[in-house]
């Protein structure tokens, strides 16, 4: 499994509508094959800064998204509030402590 984090930094009168991009494409993005998951964060100090956080089966299935009309529409959409340019990792979990099996 592929974990993809994207660090997004917005303009912060552009906040809201970043954020109906997200509401109006999260499940969408969700119903692509591969996709398992999908969360928002907002820094908690930072409000114009979010993350969001995927799981995918495969670099292939990101890919297969990332290559789509979809996604290349609504990128287009949201690079035009940001402030900063997006920076973006793809991991794998490395490993699990005790504790945190706890919250999940």
């Amino acid at each position: 499994m592929l974990i993809r984090i994207v660090k997004l930094t917005f303009k912060p009168e552009n906040i809201p509508s970043f954020e109906r991009i997200f509401e109006t494409s999260k499940h969408t993005i969700l119903g692509f094959a591969g996709c398992n998951f999908l969360e928002l964060y907002q820094d908690v100090n930072h409000p114009n800064i979010f993350f969001t956080y995927s799981f995918w089966e495969d670099e292939s299935y990101l890919q297969a998204y990332r290559n789509s009309s979809f996604f290349k529409e609504v990128w287009k959409n949201t690079k035009a509030l940001f402030s900063e340019k997006p920076e973006a990792w793809s991991v794998n979990k490395h490993s699990m402590s005790n504790e945190q099996k706890k919250w999940i």
